[in-house]
């Protein structure tokens, strides 16, 4: 299955409830003060040393604040193997503003 480099926030969410991993590459101060339920936090820093945690067997959809870091992350991701991962345009600002208004923003 080929999956896409980029996807938007609408098409995100289905895929989440579809089963994909929602990775957030945010800083720990971030995700605290907003976080999609169910996400796996690590941040951008730290995802070379935890690459053997991520599944290759489903699409991981890779999450930031509007999406610079989650692309860059993708692109090391699809670098090393994981064909499966696609960034999340906008990000969780988009996700706040379009999926879950109850986020908060900042």
């Amino acid at each position: 299955m080929d999956f896409p480099l980029e996807t938007d926030v609408t098409t995100a969410a289905r895929l989440l409830q579809d089963g994909a991993l929602l990775l957030d590459v945010r800083e720990p101060d971030e995700v605290a003060t907003c976080a999609v339920a169910g996400s796996r936090p690590i941040p951008m820093r730290q995802i070379p040393e935890n690459t053997a945690g991520l599944p290759l067997d489903r699409q991981i959809l890779v999450l930031c604040h509007h999406g610079g870091r989650s692309q860059r992350v993708t692109q090391f991701l699809r670098a090393n193997g994981f064909a499966n991962a696609t960034n999340v345009a906008g990000g969780i600002d988009a996700w706040a503003a379009e999926i879950d208004p109850s986020l908060a923003r900042y």
